[in-house]
C-alpha cells in the first residue's frame, strides 16, 4: 500500500531531522513525506529529494489539513507523527499490512515505547537505544500483530485509510498546539469503520517542551476543548468530564512543588480562566488567542536540571 507522512512542525528543525532519519532507513519506505511548516527556518538545513515542503499560518490543525490536501491523492493510508517521535524502522510496513490485512480497520494508534510527554522528555540518544533494542527482539515485521478496538487516538503516531477521510480534516476552531486534536479526529473516524490501537508499528514519543504553548492557554484549553468536543458528538460526556477534572486537579494538586517541565501554576489560573468562559455561556476553543500566554518566553525552550537524563 501507498503510505504517506505528514510530519507538522514549528520551531525544531533538529527534532524533523532525527525523525527524518528513521523514516529513510524504513524496511518500506513511504510513498510521500510532506512537512508542513510555517517557515523556511522551521525545515533542517539538508532534505532528501522525496521531501516535500509546505508552508503556511501556523496551527497544528491547520497545518495537517494542508499536508492532506497536497498528500491524499497519491496515498492508500497516512500517518500523521508528532516532529519529535521515533519510529522503528518496519512502521511504514507493519503499518501498510495492518491495513491491507482487515478492510475494516480505518483508523490505527500505534504502540508506543516511551513517551516523555509525562516525565519531562527522552532525550533522542535514549529514544535511539529504547528503539534499537525493540528492534533486536523484533528484527521483521511481526505476522501476528495485537489489535484491540479503542474509541480514540494518540496524535504523535497515529494512521488512517485515506478514503475515509476525503471529506474529513481537523477541526482548526482547535488553534494553535490543537488540545484533544486527535480524539476529536478520530471520533469522527470511527463512525465510518473500526479504530484500534495496535503493536503493528511502533516508536518513542520523546515529548520535547519546544514550542509548546505556554501554561494558562494549556490550562484554558484543558476545561473549554472537551465540553466544545462534547458539544459535536466527537467525544464522549464521560470522557470529556474525567479529562477536566483529571486535569484541573492535578494542576492545583501539583502546583504546590511543579515539575521543572511544566508550568502547573500557569495552567491552574488557564483552568479558572476556562471555567470562567464556561460559565459566560460559550465554549469557544478559538478565546484561548485571547488568553495572556504569561511566561512564553520562559516556557518556549524549558532547560532540563544538570546532570538530569531522562
Amino acid at each position: 500500500m501507498r503510505v504517506g507522512v505528514i510530519l507538522a512542525s514549528l520551531g525544531r528543525p533538529d527534532d524533523l531531522g532525527n525523525i527524518l532519519r528513521h523514516l529513510k532507513s524504513q524496511t518500506q519506505p513511504p510513498s510521500a513525506i510532506v512537512l508542513s511548516l510555517e517557515k523556511p527556518q522551521d525545515a533542517p538545513p539538508e532534505l532528501d529529494p522525496g521531501v516535500e515542503v509546505i508552508f503556511g499560518p501556523r496551527g497544528l490543525c491547520a497545518q495537517r489539513n494542508r499536508g492532506l490536501d497536497r498528500i491524499l491523492p497519491h496515498c492508500d493510508v497516512v500517518v500523521f507523527y508528532d516532529d519529535d517521535f521515533v519510529p522503528t524502522a518496519t512502521s511504514i510496513e507493519g503499518l501498510s499490512q495492518l491495513f491491507e490485512k482487515n478492510p475494516d480497520i480505518v483508523g490505527a494508534t500505534g504502540k508506543v515505547l516511551a513517551d516523555g510527554i509525562t516525565i519531562g522528555g527522552v532525550e533522542y540518544p535514549d529514544a535511539k537505544t529504547i528503539i534499537e533494542t525493540y528492534e533486536a527482539q523484533w528484527p521483521t515485521v511481526n505476522p501476528a500483530p495485537k489489535i484491540a478496538d479503542v474509541a480514540t487516538a494518540y496524535g504523535c503516531n497515529m494512521a488512517y485509510r485515506a478514503g475515509v477521510m476525503q471529506d474529513l480534516r481537523f477541526d482548526e476552531r482547535l488553534p494553535l498546539y490543537g488540545w484533544q486534536e486527535d480524539v476529536d479526529f478520530a471520533g469522527r473516524i470511527r463512525k465510518r469503520g473500526r479504530m484500534v490501537v495496535t503493536d503493528a508499528f511502533a516508536g518513542v514519543h520523546c515529548g520535547v517542551y519546544r514550542s509548546r504553548m505556554p501554561g494558562r492557554r494549556v490550562g484554558f484549553s484543558q476545561v473549554v476543548n472537551p465540553i466544545y468536543l462534547m458539544g459535536k458528538g466527537s467525544m464522549r460526556p464521560s470522557h470529556a468530564i474525567s479529562q477536566i477534572l483529571k486535569n484541573v486537579l492535578s494542576n492545583h494538586v501539583k502546583a504546590i512543588r511543579p515539575e521543572w517541565y511544566m508550568d502547573r501554576k500557569g495552567r491552574a489560573v488557564g483552568n479558572w480562566l476556562g471555567v470562567a468562559h464556561l460559565l459566560s455561556g460559550r465554549a469557544d476553543p478559538m478565546a484561548v488567542l485571547d488568553i495572556d500566554p504569561g511566561s512564553a518566553k520562559a516556557l518556549a525552550d524549558p532547560v532540563r536540571p544538570k546532570n538530569q537524563r531522562t
